[in-house]
C-alpha cells in the first residue's frame, strides 16, 4: 500500500513539474500531454483506494493499524486533488499561450519548487512515521502563502496601470493560487501523519488557535481524547 501511495506521489510531483514547465517555456505540447496523463492519476487512485479497502475488509486493522489504512486512503484523495491543479495549470497555459507574454516569470516558479519540496517531505514523513518533519511541512506552509499574495499584488498592480493586462494577470494570479492550494494539500498530507503516528487531530488547529510551530498541535488520540479511550476498550 505504502508503495502504491509513493509511486502515486511520484507521478503527481512529475506532472506539477511538467505543468510548471509548460508555463514558463510556452510548450503546449507539454501542457496538453499533462492533461492526458491525468486519467493515469484518477486510475491509480481507485487501485490504491481499492488496496486499503481489502486490507480493512481481510485483516480487519485496529489502533495503529487502522489509523495507517484509512490514512492510505485520506493520501491517495490528496493526491489526486493535487493532480487536478496541476491539469488547471496546464489548462491555463495552454490560454496563456495565446497571449503575449506579460512578464518574465520568477515567483511562480519559486512557489511551484517549494510546492514540490512540501509534497516530497510530507511522504517522506509518511513512510517514515517522522512527526518533527509532518510539522516541518505545516509550519513551510506559510511561506508558500507569503509569495501567493506577493505574486497577487504584482499582477493586480499590472492591471490597475493597463487594463489590457487583465486577461493575462487573472490567469497568472490563478497559477498562484493553484500552486498555493498543492501546498495546503501537502499540508494536509503531513497533518494525517500525526495523526496516523500519534492519534492526535491538529487539523484546523492554526484556525482555532491550539497549534504552536515545532510540535504543538491540538490534543489528540493519545492524550485523552474519546478516540484514544475507544481505541484503549
Amino acid at each position: 500500500m505504502q508503495d502504491a501511495i509513493l509511486r502515486l506521489g511520484a507521478m503527481v510531483e512529475k506532472h506539477i513539474q511538467e505543468a510548471v514547465q509548460a508555463l514558463k517555456e510556452r510548450d503546449t505540447a507539454l501542457a496538453s500531454r499533462v492533461i492526458e496523463q491525468d486519467r493515469q492519476v484518477d486510475e491509480f487512485e481507485l487501485e490504491v483506494e481499492e488496496t486499503c479497502i481489502r486490507l480493512i475488509a481481510l485483516h480487519q486493522p485496529v489502533a495503529k493499524d487502522l489509523r495507517i489504512v484509512t490514512t492510505g486512503i485520506s493520501l491517495t484523495h490528496e493526491l489526486e486533488r493535487m493532480g487536478d491543479l496541476a491539469v488547471n495549470i496546464a489548462e491555463r497555459t495552454l490560454e496563456l499561450c495565446e497571449e503575449p507574454q506579460l512578464k518574465p516569470l520568477i515567483d511562480l516558479p519559486r512557489m511551484a519548487e517549494h510546492a514540490e519540496q512540501m509534497l516530497r517531505r510530507s511522504l517522506d514523513a509518511y513512510i517514515r512515521e517522522d512527526v518533527a518533519l509532518a510539522l516541518e511541512v505545516c509550519d513551510s506552509d506559510d511561506l508558500l502563502d507569503q509569495l501567493n499574495a506577493q505574486v497577487f499584488r504584482e499582477l493586480v498592480s499590472f492591471m490597475i496601470e493597463n487594463p489590457r493586462t487583465i486577461g493575462v494577470a487573472t490567469r497568472l494570479i490563478l497559477v498562484g493560487r493553484y500552486l498555493e492550494r498543492f501546498g495546503d494539500h501537502a499540508t494536509n498530507i503531513a497533518e494525517m501523519v500525526v495523526y496516523m503516528v500519534e492519534g492526535r487531530n491538529i487539523r484546523h488547529a492554526k484556525k482555532l488557535g491550539k497549534y504552536k510551530p515545532g510540535g504543538q498541535g491540538t490534543p489528540g488520540g493519545q492524550d485523552g481524547s474519546p478516540l484514544a479511550e475507544r481505541q484503549k476498550s
